[in-house]
């Protein structure tokens, strides 16, 4: 999943050069660069310096959290996979407060961290969070249904949890192509704000739906 958030990334770096650039424009662009350089601590931490400086702007807190939540679903030390996702959460509890009550984003966010908690431990966590994620989604879509984020994640566990239980998730496969008019259609309203997921879309499509079904969305 971090290769995908990366790659996504980028084109917000190349439309970035050549413009004369603040002191925060060159801190978020040196922290995504190392990010897909492949050092997401020293990233996670550039970002954390920035959202200091910042003070009351949820996006760089935002990226710090979500760097330490996609890498903790490739530890497998539980040990240190539960640190990473409490650190992940306070960086995400400055996120919600300053992102506003009508920023699903970092609602998303949430949903995605419970979600690692999941993968730590099914059996103690599964019972206590799947509601609660279903429920950050509902909420979500009450205050913005046309997010692509929104339609990828929710897709995206829905088939997860289609996987678990043994059935198809390719019963969700509309959802998971829905999302994709939503990327091209999506519009960001401040600098750096979140615009990833259409990679990561395309690639469940063609692992899930069949690549046939990606090449038609693509007409």
């Amino acid at each position: 999943m971090e290769k995908i958030i990366v790659t996504l990334l980028l084109g917000l770096l190349s439309s970035l050069t050549g413009i004369a650039q603040s002191d925060y424009e060159t801190g978020m662009t040196k922290a995504f660069e190392l990010w897909e350089q492949g050092n997401s601590e020293e990233a996670a931490s550039q970002f954390e310096d920035i959202a200091r400086a910042e003070q009351q702007n949820w996006i760089p807190y935002y990226y710090a959290s979500q760097i330490r939540i996609v890498d903790a679903f490739s530890m497998e030390d539980p040990v240190k996979k539960e640190k990473q996702l409490e650190q992940a959460q306070l960086l995400l509890d400055e996120t919600i407060r300053y992102g506003g009550e009508d920023n699903i984003e970092p609602m998303l966010l949430q949903a995605m961290l419970h979600t690692g908690y999941i993968t730590l431990n099914p059996e103690v966590y599964g019972m206590r969070l799947s509601s609660v994620i279903t429920d950050i989604y509902k909420k979500a879509s009450e205050k913005d249904s046309l997010n692509p984020r929104l339609a990828l994640s929710q897709a995206e566990w829905n088939m997860g949890s289609a996987r678990y239980f043994g059935e198809d998730p390719a019963r969700y496969c509309d959802q998971l192509k829905a999302s994709l008019q939503l990327f091209r259609n999506q519009e960001t309203k401040e600098p750096f704000a979140p615009e990833w997921g259409e990679d990561r879309a395309r690639m469940l499509i063609a692992s899930t739906c069949g690549a046939e079904e990606l090449q038609e969305k693509k007409k």
